[in-house]
């Protein structure tokens, strides 16, 4: 199967010399529904759920990247009894507001994927399709799973492999079959290789992992991201601690390529109260094929933005890039810097050549 698709690259010329081929990566945390969030979008829409200026600060960025992603912290379990934490379930429309915002793939496997039970879990993945976004992490069966399972993109003439797990689901099993991507390093492992053999030039495995509201990640986190390291991966993007973590790119000896590690992005919008909680981090990487004929990673770089409190009823939650500070609302500004300021601390003493992009 390799030789068969280094052929067909080499007859469409992705591996001839030329030019190089260059694709920006985006990926953002957690995208959660919190009770005030669902009660101050029904407020907004009059009635109607409506995420309206929730996102359009920071959906230039998003829409930029040649392909992004966020991790979809909530199912889409149908109405009307929709529902924040700890069982969050949001409406549709969520999803589709950020797909709106340029957002080409949302991530299922974390935590609170089970939180309305199989029928949930299905209703999102049907949601999703509906919706035409690509998703991963979460399946209607181990038949689907299989099926879907390596999910390889072509972005720019690049082959992507993407796959996504989660270490558990807050106690709650599936009852009627429905299939999660747990964190098992045999079926990782299982996995990447699959997604290697069928053709993928570089692969990235999102992650659910690490501890809640610690700004370090755990030696749990740096063990699994020394083995997807060893396995070949090209990008690590963690997620669920709902504050950032540090990032940094690692060389890989065995296949002398570089590997980016994000241990967590944070939330990308929520209604969290904490100073850290209270916004995130986007981050961007570059991928590029070469003279050669090779795609590889080449080099990241990230940025932090707010999440901003409605101001009246007619107003919602808003995404608030770090670069825009004239953007926040008047009495939360205290509350921005304190959290771009711890945010900042964390990254200028750990990160590992992630610059911020914009100073």
């Amino acid at each position: 199967m390799l030789f068969l698709f280094s052929l067909i690259s080499f007859l469409t010329g992705a591996a001839s010399t030329g030019a190089p081929v260059s694709v920006e990566l985006l990926f953002a945390g957690d995208a959660m529904q919190h009770q005030a969030q669902l009660d101050q979008a029904r407020s907004a829409g009059q009635g109607q759920y409506s995420y309206d200026d929730c996102f359009t600060l920071i959906a230039p960025e998003i829409i930029a990247a040649d392909y992004a992603v966020v991790n979809l912290e909530v199912p889409l379990g149908g109405g009307p009894d929709y529902s924040g934490y700890p069982c969050f379930s949001a409406p549709d429309v969520y999803a589709e507001s950020l797909k709106d915002a340029g957002f080409d793939m949302m991530l299922t496997a974390n935590n609170h994927c089970l939180d309305r039970g199989d029928r949930g879990a299905r209703r999102t993945i049907q949601a999703l399709d509906s919706l035409k976004i690509d998703h991963i992490g979460t399946y209607h069966d181990k038949a689907e799973r299989d099926s879907l399972v390596p999910f390889i993109k072509d972005i720019r003439g690049i082959r992507f492999g993407f796959l996504n797990y989660t270490y558990g689901t807050n106690g709650i099993e599936p009852r009627d079959g429905v299939e999660i991507s747990m964190i098992d390093r045999d079926r990782i492992a299982a996995e990447i290789k699959s997604v290697r053999e069928s053709g993928a030039e570089i692969i990235v495995v999102a992650i659910h992992w690490g501890v809640e509201y610690v700004l370090l990640e755990n030696s749990m986190q740096r063990n699994l991201a020394d083995f997807l390291v060893d396995q070949g991966v090209d990008l690590i993007i963690g997620g669920h601690p709902h504050v950032i973590q540090p990032m940094k790119v690692v060389h890989n000896e065995r296949l002398n390529k570089d590997v980016l590690v994000v241990y967590s992005l944070g939330n990308f919008i929520s209604n969290m109260k904490t100073v850290d909680t209270r916004g995130g981090a986007l981050v961007r990487a570059r991928i590029e094929r070469g003279n050669d004929g090779v795609a590889r990673f080449i080099n990241a770089d990230y940025d932090t933005f707010f999440s901003a409190k409605p101001v009246g009823t007619s107003s919602n939650f808003k995404v608030i890039p770090s670069w825009m500070p004239q953007h926040i609302p008047q009495g939360q500004t205290e509350h921005w810097r304190l959290f771009d300021e711890s945010s900042s601390k964390i990254f200028d003493k750990h990160n590992i050549n992630v610059p911020r992009r914009h100073k």
